[in-house]
């Protein structure tokens, strides 16, 4: 194994015990209803903020020197500064964990020069976990199987048969015209469109085989860089709404190849 392999790996091994750690609190928080606004339709607990600790923490003690983006306290109001940074959703979802629908994610991405380099997301309810790491594949856990964890890889499903996720921007109102003339398109393209309500699962779900692609407006960083890294290390393509390579932004379109040409003509046609 070669020493870029080796540390890759113990990078990709220190994404997943992170997440993990966040999902161990999230899931002795389940129950927590008390949610603030942070805007419309934003809101965060406790929980959040006590998975994004101890995320944090583990980080700090890991990688001293390189630092976070992280969605509630960690980094949020300064950004950051270097090439190498962590990226921190601590729960994703927090809309369906706040309403008891256990739909929800743990996600972190090492972003390396404006590319994810590893990334983790984990299901603490759904039990499953998906890891990747930039030219090693991607692959999915589930907790208490004893099978060795499963190489993903995005659908070969064609277009007119695909269920393609979304994610709708109802933060921003002023997106909707251009998102729903996009919605009503793919609803005539492809076989049905699915909207669960948190974008780290969602992706997870396209890098497995499970959704056949997905598209959203005005996500974030935290979001989409530990999944975007997952659909790519499964053979798919992520892109923004361009085609670009700006999804980190928070535009993203994603999904096998064939799929993601579809959404293309979707996107650039509105």
């Amino acid at each position: 194994m070669s020493r870029v392999s080796s540390d890759l790996r113990a990078l990709r091994s220190l994404a997943e015990r992170a997440a993990r750690r966040g999902g161990e609190v999230v899931r002795s928080g389940a129950g927590e209803r008390a949610a603030e606004d942070k805007g419309a339709g934003d809101y965060v607990t406790e929980v959040d903020r006590a998975s994004e600790r101890a995320i944090l923490d583990l980080l700090a003690a890991e990688t001293p020197d390189v630092q976070v983006l992280a969605e509630e306290d960690g980094g949020r109001a300064g950004g950051v500064d270097e090439d190498r940074y962590w990226v921190v959703d601590p729960l994703d979802g927090t809309t369906n964990f706040v309403h008891g629908l256990p739909l929800v994610g743990v996600s972190v991405a090492l972003v390396d020069e404006g590319r994810p380099l590893v990334g983790a997301i984990h299901a603490p309810f759904l039990e499953e976990t998906w890891v990747a790491a930039r030219g090693e594949g991607a692959f999915g856990l589930r907790e208490g199987a004893r099978e060795e964890p499963v190489r993903l890889r995005v659908s070969t499903r064609p277009p007119n048969r695909a269920v393609v996720g979304t994610g709708f921007p109802f933060r921003r109102k002023d997106l909707l015209p251009e998102y729903l003339q996009v919605f009503r398109w793919a609803l005539t393209r492809f076989e049905d469109l699915r909207r669960p309500g948190a974008a780290a699962l969602d992706l997870a779900w396209v890098a497995a085989g499970v959704f056949d692609g997905f598209f959203e407006l005005a996500l974030s960083t935290w979001d989409v860089a530990a999944g975007g890294l997952l659909i790519e290390e499964a053979g798919g393509v992520v892109t923004d709404w361009n085609g670009g390579g700006d999804w980190l932004a928070g535009n993203i379109v994603a999904g096998p190849p064939a799929v993601h040409e579809e959404l293309m003509e979707l996107t650039r046609a509105e």
